[in-house]
C-alpha cells in the first residue's frame, strides 16, 4: 500500500522486493534495449532498477492520477533512462500493438490480482504482437492447481476481494495458458520472498 510523504508516493513492499527483482531481471533484461512497465505504481521500481541496467531505456506507464507521484520519483533519483509515465489504463487502452511493438521487454508488478480477470486476459493477449525474443516478465502472488501458496496469501486474497469483488490471487495456470496463446513460452518461475513469484517468458 503506498504512502504520500509531500505528495512523493511511498511503498514499503516496492523497497523490498526491488533488490531480489532486480537481481534476476539484470539478467532476464541484459540484451535487451527497451522495457515498457505495466502499472508503474510509485516509480520506484523504475528509477531503482533502470539505472542499474544502463544499457535499456524503461518506460514508465500507469493510470493518469498516478503520473505526478511517478514523475516525482523520476525528478528525484534524476534517472537519465527512464521516460516519462504514458497515461495507460489497460482496460481502456488495450490492446495497443503499436505501443508493445516498440519494446523488447515487458514487466509489470502486483498487477494481475488487481485488475479483473477479463482485463489480465486482454492483458496478456495484447502481448501478441511482441517481436520474436522479447521477454515478458510478471511479478506477484499467484494460486497453483487451486492452491494458496502461504496462509498469508489467502489472507490478502480474501482481502481483496472484500475491497473489490473483480479483484483476487490468480491461478498461475490460467496465467501461463494466455501468455502460451499469445506466443509466449516460460523460461523461468522463481519463488521470491513475501511468498510471491516472478514468471519470466519468451516470444517465439
Amino acid at each position: 500500500m503506498a504512502e504520500l510523504n509531500n505528495d512523493k508516493p511511498f511503498s514499503q513492499a516496492c523497497e523490498n522486493n526491488q533488490e531480489p527483482i532486480f537481481n534476476i531481471l539484470k539478467d532476464v533484461f541484459s540484451d535487451k534495449t527497451s522495457i515498457l512497465e505495466i502499472g508503474s505504481g510509485t516509480g520506484q521500481h523504475a528509477v531503482y532498477m533502470a539505472p542499474r541496467m544502463a544499457h535499456l531505456q524503461w518506460q514508465t506507464s500507469d493510470l493518469s492520477e498516478n503520473a505526478k507521484g511517478i514523475n516525482r520519483w523520476i525528478n528525484d533519483e534524476q534517472a537519465a533512462n527512464v521516460l516519462r509515465p504514458l497515461e495507460l489504463d489497460i482496460a481502456k487502452h488495450w490492446p495497443n500493438p503499436d505501443l508493445v511493438s516498440n519494446f523488447d521487454g515487458l514487466y509489470s508488478a502486483n498487477t494481475c490480482h488487481i485488475m479483473p480477470w477479463e482485463t489480465v486476459q486482454s492483458f496478456l493477449a495484447g502481448m501478441e504482437s511482441m517481436q520474436e525474443g522479447s521477454r515478458l516478465a510478471i511479478y506477484g502472488p499467484f494460486k497453483y492447481g487451486g492452491d494458496y501458496t502461504s496462509e498469508s496469501n489467502e489472507r490478502f486474497d480474501h482481502w481483496l476481494k472484500a475491497q473489490e469483488a473483480h479483484r483476487g490471487i490468480r491461478d498461475f495456470e490460467a496465467v501461463a495458458e494466455l501468455a502460451n496463446k499469445s506466443g509466449f513460452d516460460l523460461l523461468k518461475d522463481h519463488k521470491m520472498p513475501a511468498n510471491n513469484q516472478l514468471l519470466i517468458w519468451q516470444k517465439r
